[in-house]
């Protein structure tokens, strides 16, 4: 692994972590679980401290029911490809995020909410729990809004796939930063 000399433990979390997109094993996630890493992941840094998010826990109780009506919200021929996916993670977390009037605070907003998704991502992988910020189509959709009681001063920022695994997903290479830094000559 390419690291610096000076690599500290979270660096190593930084560059270990990976989206774990499937390959789910059957440990289930629990809501205690995730309530305790939201603890730590909500210090984010958050301008004017407004902690702009909230969050919906789908666990694996409710998972197959809440499959069912986000595919539902699909055309016909795309449910059961919808409902199969849905059901591949053991657990969701929804991340809702207030949506001001502002797009400073919009903006604000979003990097803080991103901040805090990334926190949790980490100290989920910490506890070797899978982790995947997914965005598809279905967050935008306001049947899915509706279903998950989601504000009109609210945006779904995504849904995080939650599960257990026993192998970790390939690692996939980064640009190298002198590819993508310079420095302001005036």
């Amino acid at each position: 692994m390419e690291q610096t000399k000076n690599s500290t433990a979270l660096a190593t979390i930084i560059r270990e972590r990976r989206a774990v997109k499937k390959g789910y094993n059957d440990k289930p996630v629990t809501e205690e679980t995730v309530v305790n890493l939201l603890d730590d992941a909500t210090w984010a840094p958050t301008h004017g401290n407004r902690q702009p998010w909230r969050f919906i826990f789908v666990g694996p109780e409710q998972k197959e029911a809440f499959a069912e009506k986000v595919a539902a919200t699909y055309p016909e021929e795309k449910r059961e490809n919808r409902r199969e996916y849905l059901n591949e993670p053991n657990a969701f977390l929804i991340v809702v995020m207030d949506v001001p009037d502002n797009q400073k605070q919009w903006d604000e907003n979003f990097g803080a909410t991103a901040s805090m998704i990334q926190n949790f991502w980490l100290l989920a992988w910490e506890q070797q729990l899978g982790v995947v910020w997914k965005t598809n189509p279905h967050i935008y959709d306001p049947k899915v809004k509706e279903i998950l009681d989601v504000g009109e001063d609210e945006k779904i920022v995504g849904f995080i796939h939650l599960g257990y695994f026993d192998e970790k997903p390939i690692k996939k290479g980064r640009v190298p930063v002198s590819e993508k830094f310079s420095t302001f000559k005036g």
